[in-house]
């Protein structure tokens, strides 16, 4: 069984009516609702901060494999697109 914490929270009188109306769309309580959506920002944060440190771990690479990289004038001087 996983424990559950109680807390007071102190809510603009609009926030709470548009959190008791989405509640009451899920057929939830507003505090199982806030829960929810609580858990679910976590969780995004957390998927978030493994994805960064896991694209961080990997070195960087040469992509031109020993040529000169092209000017920006050369990339940028073609003539479809004048």
């Amino acid at each position: 069984m996983r424990k559950l914490k109680n807390v007071t929270i102190t809510l603009e009188e609009a926030v709470a009516r548009w959190a008791r109306m989405q509640a009451a769309r899920e057929n939830t309580s507003v505090s199982r609702f806030l829960g929810s959506l609580l858990k679910e920002r976590m969780r995004d944060e957390e998927e978030y901060n493994a994805a960064m440190e896991s694209y961080l771990s990997v070195r960087p690479r040469l992509v031109s494999k020993g040529r000169k990289y092209p000017h920006r004038e050369e990339l940028y001087d073609r003539p479809r697109l004048r």
